[in-house]
C-alpha cells in the first residue's frame, strides 16, 4: 500500500501539470478561433455590409457571393452565414432567419462551447487531484508517526512530508484560479461574437429583403 502512495504523488503532479498546459492549450486555441470568426473592428464590418449593400442593390448575388468566398471573408462567421442565405433567398424572411440562427449554434458555437467545456472540466479537476494528493501525502505521513517509536522517525522530515502533501492542494487552486478568469474571459468573447453576428446578419436579411422586394 505504502508503494502506492509513494507513485500517487509523482503521478498528480505530473497530472495537475497537463491539465494547466491543456488548459492553456484550450484558452488559446478558443481565442484564436473566435478572432478568425469576429471582424478584425467595427469598421471592417462596416466596410465589408457597405460593399454587401451596394451588390444588392444591383441585384448582383452572384457578386456578393463572391466577396464573401474571398480569402479575407471566407473563415468568417457572417460571410459564411450570408452564403447560405444566398442560396436560399427565396425562402420567406422568417424561415430564413430561424435557418441562419440554427447554422451558426450549430457550425459555429456548438464548437465553440465544446472546446470551452473542457477549460470548466480542468478547472473542476484540478482541486481534487490537489486534494487527492494531499490525502495521500498525509496517509503517509501519518504512516511514519504511527511507526515512530519503533523507527524514530525525524519530527522535522515528518513537517516536510506534511507540507509536501499540501502542496499538492495550493497546485492545484494554482492551476484552477486563473482558468476560471481565461474561461470568463472566453465566455465573454463567444458573448461578443454572438451580438456582433447576429446584428451584422440582421442588417444584411434586411438588405436582402429590400433587393428581393425590387
Amino acid at each position: 500500500m505504502d508503494f502506492i502512495f509513494d507513485w500517487a504523488g509523482p503521478i498528480i503532479y505530473a497530472s495537475l501539470g497537463v491539465a494547466a498546459l491543456y488548459g492553456v492549450f484550450c484558452v488559446i486555441l478558443l481565442l484564436r478561433k473566435i478572432k478568425e470568426k469576429r471582424f478584425a473592428n467595427e469598421a471592417a464590418a462596416a466596410d465589408f455590409l457597405d460593399q454587401m449593400h451596394e451588390h444588392l442593390e444591383k441585384r448582383d448575388f452572384d457578386g456578393a457571393a463572391e466577396l464573401c468566398d474571398s480569402p479575407p471573408f471566407w473563415a468568417k462567421a457572417v460571410p459564411q452565414l450570408i452564403l447560405v442565405a444566398l442560396a436560399n433567398k427565396d425562402r420567406p424572411l422568417p424561415k430564413l432567419r430561424r435557418m441562419l440562427a440554427e447554422k451558426f449554434e450549430r457550425d459555429v458555437l456548438a464548437d465553440l462551447e465544446y472546446r470551452h467545456s473542457w477549460i470548466g472540466t480542468i478547472v473542476k479537476t484540478a482541486p481534487m487531484l490537489g486534494l487527492l494528493g494531499t490525502v495521500s501525502g498525509m496517509i503517509l505521513a501519518f504512516a511514519k508517526i504511527a511507526t515512530s517509536q519503533q523507527t524514530g522517525s525525524d519530527p522535522k522530515a515528518l513537517a516536510d512530508d506534511i507540507s509536501l502533501a499540501l502542496l499538492t492542494t495550493a497546485m492545484g487552486l494554482t492551476v484552477a484560479i486563473p482558468l476560471v478568469l481565461l474561461g470568463a474571459l472566453v465566455q465573454v468573447r463567444i458573448g461578443k461574437l454572438q451580438d456582433s453576428v447576429q446584428q451584422y446578419v440582421g442588417e444584411f436579411l434586411d438588405d436582402l429583403e429590400s433587393a428581393n422586394s425590387v
